[in-house]
């Protein structure tokens, strides 16, 4: 796996290192020894899948607070998402900044984001699936959010037509 680094702090866009023959290619998703290496939480508590049947479907932006923070690893594996990671750390240099990344099966990427950074995408086409890997498990009481489209963080999304639910569109204004 190659870890690139992005301009947040401790948040990568993983490269697989595929290798190749005439069946196809096999790669490592994960590495216990290789996240140590970058510093990075090697025990997983939970596993999720989400699937999204039409194309500009919007989730996020989601964290959870102390004492439930966790830590993401996320993949694409059907489709392609616009995926943001936006930091919400206020003792960070990068606090109310964003990246975004495209997501797809096709380059298989993955975002790892740590505690207090949210994470949110729009899918590009019909019928995507995303594969998360987290650090602790989800607590209810400890999930949050920030509205995907508060002006406050200027996150630039590809589809205008957004499909979002209740839940997304109801989170206030960001107030520091």
């Amino acid at each position: 796996m190659k870890f690139n680094e992005t301009k947040i702090a401790g948040v990568f866009v993983i490269e697989l290192e595929k290798h190749a023959d005439e069946r196809g290619w096999f790669a490592r998703a994960w590495c216990r020894e290789e996240f140590a290496v970058h510093g990075l939480p090697t025990d997983l508590a939970q596993t999720n899948l989400s699937h999204n049947t039409q194309r500009g479907t919007v989730r996020g932006m989601h964290f959870q607070t102390a004492p439930d923070a966790e830590a993401k690893l996320v993949r694409c594996v059907a489709g392609a998402v616009h995926d943001v990671a936006l930091d919400l750390r206020p003792e960070s240099p990068t606090f109310k900044q964003s990246i975004a990344t495209e997501l797809s099966a096709e380059n298989c990427l993955a975002v790892f984001l740590p505690e207090g950074v949210a994470h949110g995408f729009q899918t590009l086409t019909d019928e995507t699936t995303l594969f998360y890997q987290m650090s602790a498990p989800y607590a209810p009481e400890s999930a949050s959010g920030v509205r995907w489209d508060d002006a406050a963080f200027q996150i630039q999304w590809p589809i205008a037509e957004a499909i979002v639910c209740e839940r997304d569109l109801s989170f206030p204004d960001f107030t520091e």
